[in-house]
């Protein structure tokens, strides 16, 4: 039996480590499209022979449209994904978003540049939404906030590589070079991901595919049970069971989170995630126009985007482990208030190294924070409402991300000073944090149902 046992351990350790390295490549490129367009925005706004002449507020506008995409693309992948499964919608948008990038380095117009980044953003928005829910059902218990981490550090890592390559290929290649190299998943990831990437045993259990579910946990080591049971390390209790109708059928999708059980949390959790991603996306977006207007050169203002996005990498794996250890809830609400205090001090006259360290903090509490509001949302709803979740969670938390690019544009476009745009973010990291305190344990089964609410509980085990 020790031998049996070593053996499925062995096996569980290989199917982790190629599902989480192909979904965190996968967020890689995730990132780099979306902030390739920061580090290219500020020469897109000097020279109209490109894409045609642009200002501020078109240029955030059009920062918004990928990010608009993104949120139909993760709220559809909410609404297919716990029935398609995993591994398909991670292979189509793998597809999808490496030809939206090709598409997108050929587009000589506006409005065709803009149609492009939103079709990009559909296969990006279902990617980032799939992948909690894989890290969820295959990631071991205990370390899932960790490993949601590594795989979610793939976005920031993907902003950190493009404003690298915006500064090393800066005199080798133009705008439609750095897009360009975000079509090399379609032949790099591709071949990897449907090889080596399984579908989730859990996920076919849940949809009633025993048979199916149990020969792949034997084949790839990954149990069917969560593992979570009375483990409430994390600042939360383990799932609460899943709910089922009157008809004894499980919820799934969307429906389950309208339920009692989910109803309220999952209204904070998307507040969380809009706070995060209005963070990110404002910042990514502006942040080395911003500081250009400050005075510092292009490739000064590169390596404040460069600081930023490797304080959300570094950042986000180090509050990970803290996540598992005292719970996700309280150390989310800390980093919101370390962006916060970041940000006040950006607006205030410290020589570059300090500046470059308080924009990295920025990073920790923008960024990395979404890191670990996706690692809560997946840890949150069990098997047959976790895509939903994630999905909810990305996608109206992309309203944040919309609205960040055009809360900067509408600024600079105003000519507000620049230390306005920092204090309105600043702002915004302090309500994240707020929220955060609110979102509550879950009901455990021994608790009645609310009031109104048609569910009923049932063992998750037994959701399929």
């Amino acid at each position: 039996m020790n031998a049996l046992a070593a053996s499925t351990d062995a096996t569980r350790k290989k199917t982790v480590r190629w599902v989480m390295g192909v979904a965190a490549a996968a967020l890689l490129f995730d990132g780099y499209d979306l902030v390739v367009y920061g580090t290219v925005v500020s020469s897109l706004l000097r020279d109209p022979s490109q894409i045609g002449a642009l200002d501020a507020a078109q240029a955030g506008v059009l920062g918004s449209y990928a990010l608009l995409g993104v949120m139909v693309g993760a709220l559809t992948a909410g609404a297919v994904g716990d029935f398609l499964g995993r591994r398909k919608l991670m292979l189509i948008n793998i597809v999808w978003f490496s030809l939206g990038m090709a598409f997108t380095a050929m587009a000589t117009s506006i409005p065709a540049f803009g149609l492009l980044r939103f079709l990009t953003g559909i296969g990006v928005g279902a990617l980032v939404a799939t992948a909690g829910a894989v890290v969820a059902e295959f990631a071991p218990a205990g370390k899932r906030n960790f490993y949601n981490a590594l795989v979610y550090s793939g976005v920031p890592a993907g902003g950190l590589l493009a404003s690298l390559l915006a500064i090393v290929l800066g005199g080798v290649t133009d705008w439609r070079g750095l897009f360009m190299i975000g079509a090399l998943p379609l032949v790099i990831l591709f071949p990897l991901a449907f090889f080596k990437l399984p579908e989730s045993p859990r996920w076919l259990l849940a949809r009633g595919r025993t048979a199916e579910a149990a020969a792949l946990s034997l084949k790839t080591g990954v149990p069917l049970e969560d593992g979570d049971a009375g483990n409430t390390a994390s600042g939360i209790s383990a799932p609460p069971p899943a709910a089922v109708n009157k008809a004894g059928r499980p919820l799934t999708g969307f429906a389950a989170l309208a339920t009692g059980n989910y109803r309220t949390p999952t209204v904070l959790l998307g507040l969380m995630s809009f706070c995060g991603l209005l963070l990110t996306y404002g910042l990514n977006t502006w942040l080395p126009e911003i500081m250009g207007q400050h005075g510092y050169g292009k490739t000064y203002s590169l390596t404040f985007l460069l600081a930023l996005n490797a304080g959300a990498v570094v950042g986000g794996l180090v509050a990970s482990r803290s996540a598992d250890r005292f719970g996700p809830r309280a150390v989310v609400a800390t980093t919101f208030v370390i962006a916060a205090v970041s940000l006040i001090l950006l607006t205030l006259d410290f020589p570059l190294p300090v500046l470059l360290i308080a924009v990295a903090f920025a990073g920790v509490g923008s960024l990395g924070t979404q890191v670990l509001v996706y690692g809560f949302v997946s840890n949150y709803y069990p098997t047959p409402a976790r895509a939903a979740g994630v999905a909810w969670c990305a996608g109206f938390g992309r309203l944040g991300g919309i609205l960040g690019p055009l809360v900067g544009g509408f600024l600079i476009s105003a000519k507000a000073p620049s230390n306005v745009a920092f204090v309105v973010f600043a702002a915004v990291a302090l309500a994240g944090g707020l929220v955060t305190f609110f979102v509550r344990r879950h009901r455990t089964a021994a608790e009645p149902v609310q009031p109104g609410s048609e569910e009923v509980l049932a063992p998750v085990s037994r959701a399929g």
